[in-house]
């Protein structure tokens, strides 16, 4: 019995630059206020503001997506939307395969995408970076696509359990 098992998180960097950037801007901000006027503000208030803005940009490293594909399905979870496994049992998938997607223009981006802002006949989508992923169609037409950064590894075990799902 073969298993596929990958976890991926946002650690881009362009994200990372983004995100800093995007914490450092208020705070400092909010420091060069505090410091030219202490009176306005305590400093009890600007480390507490300091903890949210760096606390709301790392949130995002928080996410996990899990993938699991064994003699049973196709297995996910992205953490923190999903607290258990989400399952998709062999005899629910019409295909399975790996392929290339662009994200944001088939998509919208990386997360949980798909649905009402987008083509909906591609599906859903859910991803963490890159641009290669796990293609399922299902038996009743409906679509998902689950991103992966072990694009071998992936067709060889959909290969392993390809008379499961034909």
């Amino acid at each position: 019995m073969r298993i596929f098992k990958e976890e991926q998180r946002f650690n881009q960097v362009w994200l990372i630059i983004v995100l800093l950037v995007s914490a450092i801007v208020p705070i400092s901000i909010y420091v060069k206020d505090y410091l030219e006027d202490p009176s306005e503000n305590s400093t009890l208030e600007l480390f507490t503001l300091i903890l949210i803005v760096l606390l709301a940009t790392g949130f995002i490293f928080f996410f996990k997506l899990t993938t699991r594909i064994d003699n049973l399905g196709i297995h996910y979870k992205f953490f923190s939307f999903h607290w258990n496994f989400k399952s998709i049992h062999w005899n629910e998938i019409d295909t399975a395969y790996v392929r290339t997607y662009d994200p944001l223009t088939d998509y919208g981006g990386w997360g949980i995408k798909g649905g009402i802002l987008w083509n909906k006949s591609k599906g859903r989508a859910i991803n963490v970076s890159g641009d290669i992923g796990i293609q399922i169609v299902f038996k009743n037409g409906k679509k998902l696509l689950i991103g992966t950064q072990k694009q071998h590894e992936a067709k060889n075990v959909l290969a392993t359990y390809k008379s499961k799902f034909n």
